[in-house]
């Protein structure tokens, strides 16, 4: 199985936690958005993945790297493409296209799930949904009385389904998938100025290929500060058994409420920590009370009480009561 991450997106609705960091690779509950992901969607699968390949911008080696790391992580050869122009969905996905081969998972890296499901490879694609309560500012589908996917509509302006595309996809063939996708770029199909992947799936539906949903218990997204706390959230709490805190990492006189992610050479005193708080490594706080958060790698925090918050690295904090966006290297005394 060979997965393609498209992520050459800017992350604006993310700043200024992604003027340093693309926003795959900002960490909920102690590990980078992309890495949720691939395991994730590996969990799902009956079959290992062999290879993934990441559509991006100009990140740099450093970037490039993590990324490479990820994906050596769970047993797959990584590979880095590029996407230098934002010119939608179905480009992005062919900039892959040496990856277009065989089964292939097309996955958005902006949004997590929770699933129980075993991927089923039998019909020609997957599209993995949820059941929304606006349905009009999604992509969604509808479903015939065999389950199978008729028709996909972007963005309804009258109720025609309530089960949103995630921006997960499964496909039996990457040939076919890299065939339709070529046919809108050089026929300059375009909607609002972009290739649009729900264009291809329509070319491919209309030519008699079989799609089915595959439904996730719950959809987390990541496209905003306040979603993304709470993403850490419900990672914290849907898996708590990956986040008990040993005893001695929480001494000198502070509380903790778990489930909470304590990073490595946390350094803790006389604080209140949790429920739903996820503290990087090197990090040092003192005095602090802090609740449903994200907190980043090597910071100097003191005399604080805070909530539903998100802080970068590198940021020098001392004293203050408030709810806090802070990108990294910030300072405020």
């Amino acid at each position: 199985m060979k997965l393609i991450i498209p992520m050459a997106g800017m992350g604006k609705r993310m700043r200024p936690h992604t003027l340093t960091v693309p926003k795959p690779l900002l960490p909920v509950a102690g590990k980078p958005i992309v890495h949720w992901l691939i395991e994730d969607i590996a969990a799902v699968c009956e079959q290992p993945i062999d290879e993934i390949a990441f559509v991006i911008g100009d990140f740099g080696q450093e970037t490039e790297a993590k990324l490479l790391e990820i994906a050596k992580s769970v047993g797959a050869k990584g590979h880095i493409c590029y996407q230098h122009e934002p010119l939608g969905t179905a480009h992005a996905i062919l900039c892959a296209k040496e990856s277009l081969k065989g089964e292939v998972i097309v996955a958005f890296a902006d949004t997590l799930f929770k699933a129980k499901f075993h991927l089923d490879t039998n019909p020609d694609g997957v599209i993995w949904v949820h059941k929304v309560e606006n349905p009009s500012s999604f992509g969604v589908v509808k479903l015939d009385s065999d389950n199978h996917i008729t028709d996909f509509v972007e963005k309804p302006t009258e109720f025609v389904s309530d089960l949103a595309i995630i921006g997960i996809y499964y496909f039996k063939s990457g040939e076919t998938l890299h065939h339709e996708l070529q046919y809108l770029i050089d026929n300059n199909i375009q909607e609002k100025g972009e290739y649009q992947l729900t264009n291809a799936l329509e070319n491919m539906k209309n030519k008699g290929m079989l799609f089915k949903p595959g439904t996730v218990d719950e959809w987390w997204d990541c496209g905003n500060k306040d979603a993304t706390v709470h993403t850490n959230r419900r990672l914290l709490d849907t898996r708590q058994e990956l986040f008990l805190v040993a005893p001695e990492r929480v001494k000198g006189g502070n509380k903790l409420i778990e489930p909470c992610f304590i990073g490595e050479n946390v350094q803790l005193n006389g604080c209140i920590i949790g429920p739903y708080v996820s503290i990087g490594e090197n990090t040092i706080m003192e005095n602090c009370v802090v609740s449903n958060s994200i907190i980043q790698s090597n910071n100097r925090i003191s005399n604080l009480d805070f909530t539903n918050s998100m802080i970068g690295n590198h940021v020098v904090l001392d004293g203050n009561s408030c709810e806090l966006s802070l990108g990294d290297f910030s300072t405020q005394s």
